[in-house]
Parts: C-alpha cells; structure tokens; sequence
C-alpha cells in the first residue's frame, strides 16, 4: 500500500539534506584547516632549514643580495664567537676542506673521563663543550654554553644561566639537567675518573634550578672555583646515562664520545685504535653563531719523524712541528718555505718536560725513595748540555712545574747544573759505592746501582738525549738501561706504578695547580702522582693554596711549596721547549695570541679559500 508524502514529511526531508549539507561543509573547513596547518608546519620546517642555510652562507662568505655581506652582525655574536665571525668576514673567508694533522703516536683511547693524555684531550676539544672559555686576547673567562653567572661573595656558590639554543649534535637540547648529570657520573666510584673526581671533590653538591640555571656549591673557598664548574665539559645524560649500568663498559671503551661541539664522531660509540686515524665530521646541529669552517677534522698517525715530513712535503697533512735538529735546514728548504708559513715561539702556557723518579714499587720503597738518591741524579743530569747538543738551543731549563716568568716562581730559586763530585758525595752517603771495583756503584746489600728509564720509542729526539743520560750516569757508576715503550703501553704502566723512572711531560697552564701531580693522595691506582711522592708539609700548603682566594697571599704559598719540590726532586725537571712550526699556506688566519698560535682553536678560526681547497665534503 503507498503512502502519501505529506507537508511533514517534505519538511522533515528538508531539514535532513540540511543537516547532511552542515556536516559536508564542516567536513570540508576542517580538512582546509588541516591542510592550512600542513602547509604552515611545512613553510616553517622550510624557514628553520633556510635560516641554517643563510647563517651557514653568511658564515661562508658567499653573498645572496650585497657582496659585502660576509659575517653575522657583531652585535648578534656573543663574546665566544667574535674572533671566528671576525674571520668569516675576511675577503676570502670559505667554508669547505679539511683539517689534516698528525698525531706522532697511537692512541689508547679518546673515550672522556677514561683518557688521560693531551692526543685524547685535542680530540674531545672539537667535541666536547664546557659553560665558559678562556678569551685568547685577554685570558678573563667568557661565556659558551652560559650565557652569564653570578659568584656569592664568600665564593662558595656559583649560578650559571645556559643559553636556550645549545643542542647536542643529535638535535636535543642541552639543559642544566645534562650538566648536573656530568657531574654525577664523574662523582660515581665506579667510574674510571679518579684524576677528575680529585678535583671536583671540592664541590658539595651541583643542582638544576629550572631548565636553564646550574648551581655549583663548593664545600670551601677554592681559587679556581669558576675554571673548575665552567670547563667541565658537559656529558649528554641521555647518551651516557646507560653506561652507570654498565661502568666497565664505559671504563673499558676506545672510542665513545659524544656532545654539543662542531664536531662529531660519525659513529659515537665504535671508534677504535685498530683504525689508525681519528676522523670527526661536521656537526650538522650546531648551535653555535657561527658555523665551523671545516667540513672534517682528521688526524693521521704517523710514528715516524721522516715520515711525518715527507708526508707534509707532499701535502698530505697540514702543519709539522719541526725538530731542532731539522729546523735550520727546513728553514732554508725551497720545497719547504715556498709551501708554508713557519713560527718559533715559546707557548705562553707552555709545559715541561721531567724525569718521574718511581719511590715506590709492588708496594716497596726503590732507590728513589731516598731524596740524596733522587738529588744526585737531577745533578748528574746535564740539562744545559741536553739543551744544547740536542735541542740546539730552543728550549729553556725549567726549575719546577712553574714557569719562570709566572707570579708562582720564587725568583730567589737557581737551576740545578751538572755537578759529578756532588753527585757521587750524595750517593756515598746514601750508601753507594763501588765495592767489587767494576765501575758500577753497589748499595749496602752488594745490589748494583741498575735501573730502567722508560721513553716514548717513536721520539727521535728523547732517544738521543736517553743515550746522553746513560753515558753521563754511567760516569757516576749507574747503569741506566733504555726501556723505549709505545705509548699504550706506557700509560698501562703509569696506572699501574710498573716503572723505575720515566721521562714525559706535563702541560701546563696560566695557573698550576700542584695537587694532581705531587699531592700524597693522588698516588693512588690511575692517579696522576704515579712516581708515590710523599711529603705531609707540601700537602698542607697545597691545601692552603687551594682554598686561598687572595692573590697575593696564594702567591706565597705556591713559592713556599715550590721551595719544598725543589729541594726533594721528585722530578728532575728538564726544559721548556719553543714551538717550531710550519704550517701549509693554504690555512688562513693564522695569528699569535695570549695562548699561543690559534691553529685549531676554538672556536674555529682557521679555513682555507675556496679556490685552494681540495678536500670535498
């Protein structure tokens, strides 16, 4: 039977087209908005990406509108980033090429923490960032990854406020969260950093209050309190969190680094000495003002000295740091001076190399123990005639781990000169003698006066002068036997106090802290006081040093336990030895500063014009 359509029924059909018709068109503003939304998120991906760019290009030098545009305008570069924006507005400043050095030595490990040489350092340096830096012009600190800070006037707190735009070469952010973690992880017994935890022993507690502030409370006043919160270089949590449940892995690690720096190892975590280079790659992510200059950082090993030259001749690596023995001859080299720019200068903060005398061996005191001993060798120790014959002069005597020109060194103090009658008198009366008359001097229970003096085998130059020393102690009646050891080797040994005596050296800086080095407690297992030096006074001045935030009366008291140094000899203290450099003319912005040539420092100042690159991305 049919129906009728009634008027109720059209109305009711009216009203659902109505409300079908409502539902489209809501359908449709929706998906307008969405795609709206899609192309707004596009549009500024692309803008994110073009801002990249245009800083990158800016910071290359290649003009898009005005070629006269080259840099970041100065007052949108903070202090740590003026010196390379100066050089990105250079005429011929490019980005592009690689840095290619050398290192002379194999590397253990460039792992953080767990490392314990300057190679390793170098590397990590690129990698790596701390809250302040060192200005190179006038040495004051200044702001990196903190924007600013403020110290309480007893000294004992310090507020780091961080930069919001700082990520970690992954593209997540660093926080105040990152740089408390770093400290926990050092401050973690098990982790293999005993050299770090010495020091940041000083600090009571490091907070975050908020994502961008950090707070450092020191237990005590320290005179290096801002250097040793701000150079701390920051660990990222969320990459080096996993290893606190797996420290050995993380002790026993060659190659895991990772951070906010430039650059950035292409695996972070597998790189590994059997590779025989160490190569890192731009940090596409970095957040600094401006870019770095290189597309890669890479270090050779090369072992041999002649390698190393005839690598550099060929142009395969970019600056050699000349022997003495060499250096007047290079100097004169066509080959050489047409291809280069050469430096001979002493370092401002330049280290020093000694001889470590091992007092204390399986837990047993040695020879060395005995301060006449150790006295009697710093005397037979010609180090004028090493300075000479085979330095050929560029070096200087050092007297002490202070440099001579530093506010540390007491100037009343005089260097030690050869002496072979007030060397044999000290052993006499410690008990030396030659007693069986076959040249070589016994001890009372009959024991020939015999040890081994450890050296880097692949340093032609410390060769030559371990051959001096074995002829000049053997006319005291000693018999030195050269042990030469790679430096692997050498730093396994070190850790484990497995040495008589051992010739190296320490880096130095525009302050020196003694307590790493000569303080009793750090001769421990990995601790830096390797040679198990002992002396109650010099740990007590060390530890008045410390807390001393008055120059001048710190002065005093690093003078006082210089005196103590000089007169025990832990070390024999050999020279400081100029920088003799030639540095391929292709590298540009070469200049001198407070901290010595600015080859490699950071940020980047250095790069090579576009039209004598030859390294492609």
């Amino acid at each position: 039977m049919k129906k009728q359509i009634t008027t109720w029924d059209w109305l009711l059909f009216s009203l659902l087209i109505t409300l079908i018709f409502s539902i489209l068109l809501v359908m449709y503003q929706i998906d307008r908005q969405w795609l709206k939304l899609t192309a707004m998120e596009t549009a500024m991906s692309e803008q994110a990406k073009d801002i990249r760019e245009l800083r990158s290009t800016l910071g290359s030098g290649v003009a898009l509108i005005d070629s006269s545009v080259k840099g970041i305008d100065s007052k949108d570069v903070s202090l740590a980033f003026k010196r390379s924006n100066d050089a990105a507005n250079l005429p011929d400043y490019a980005q592009g090429d690689w840095s290619v050095e050398a290192f002379g030595t194999h590397l253990k490990t460039i792992t953080p923490l767990v490392s314990t040489d300057a190679y390793a350092n170098n590397v990590q340096s690129y990698v790596l960032e701390s809250l302040i830096n060192r200005n190179p012009d006038t040495l004051s600190w200044e702001g990196l990854v903190a924007k600013n800070w403020t110290m309480s006037e007893d000294g004992l707190v310090i507020r780091f406020q961080l930069r919001d735009d700082v990520n970690f070469s992954d593209g997540i952010s660093l926080t105040a969260d990152d740089v408390v973690f770093t400290f926990n992880f050092i401050m973690t017994e098990a982790i293999q950093a005993p050299r770090d935890r010495a020091y940041l022993e000083k600090i009571k507690s490091v907070q975050a209050n908020g994502k961008f502030e950090v707070v450092f409370t020191f237990k005590e006043p320290y005179f290096e309190a801002l250097s040793l919160a701000g150079s701390m270089p920051i660990l990222a949590q969320h990459f080096y969190e996993p290893y606190l449940k797996e420290p050995q892995k993380f002790n026993e690690s060659k190659g895991v680094l990772f951070g906010s720096g430039p650059y950035k190892l292409m695996d972070a975590k597998n790189w590994s000495p059997d590779k025989g280079s160490v190569e890192l790659v731009r940090n596409d992510h970095y957040w600094g003002d401006v870019q770095p200059s290189y597309h890669r950082i890479l270090w050779k090993i090369i072992q041999n000295d002649s390698a190393r030259l005839t690598t550099y001749r060929n142009g395969d690596i970019d600056s050699y740091a000349a022997r003495p023995v060499e250096y007047q001859t290079l100097k004169t080299d066509e080959q050489i001076t047409k291809k280069s720019n050469n430096f001979e200068y002493m370092p401002p903060v330049v280290g020093y190399s000694y001889i470590g005398w091992n007092e204390y061996r399986s837990a047993k005191p040695t020879r060395f123990a005995d301060k006449r001993v150790r006295l009697a060798m710093t005397y037979l120790t010609d180090v004028n005639r090493i300075i000479g014959d085979i330095f050929l002069g560029y070096a200087e005597p050092a007297l002490s781990p202070f440099s001579s020109t530093g506010k540390q060194h007491d100037h009343n103090l005089q260097a030690y000169r050869f002496d072979l009658e007030k060397a044999k008198a000290l052993l006499k009366e410690a008990g030396y003698e030659d007693r069986n008359k076959d040249g070589v001097l016994e001890d009372l229970k009959g024991q020939p006066f015999e040890f081994k003096l450890t050296y880097l085998e692949s340093n032609e130059d410390t060769k030559r002068m371990v051959l001096l020393l074995k002829d000049l102690y053997a006319r005291a009646g000693i018999k030195m036997i050269p042990f030469p050891q790679e430096w692997p080797v050498m730093l396994e040994n070190l850790d484990k106090k497995d040495f008589d005596a051992i010739t190296l050296g320490w880096t130095s800086g525009i302050e020196t802290d003694l307590y790493q080095i000569f303080h009793s407690a750090q001769a421990v297992s990995n601790g830096d006081n390797y040679i198990s030096y002992n002396n109650s006074v010099l740990d007590h001045l060390i530890d008045e040093a410390r807390r001393t935030v008055d120059e001048s009366k710190r002065m005093l008291l690093w003078q006082q336990a210089e005196r103590i140094i000089y007169e025990d000899q832990p070390y024999t203290f050999l020279m400081r030895r100029k920088s003799l450099l030639f540095v391929d003319q292709r590298i540009h912005n070469l200049q001198m500063t407070k901290l010595g040539l600015n080859l490699g420092l950071l940020p980047l100042e250095n790069y090579v014009p576009k039209a004598q690159q030859k390294y492609t991305q």
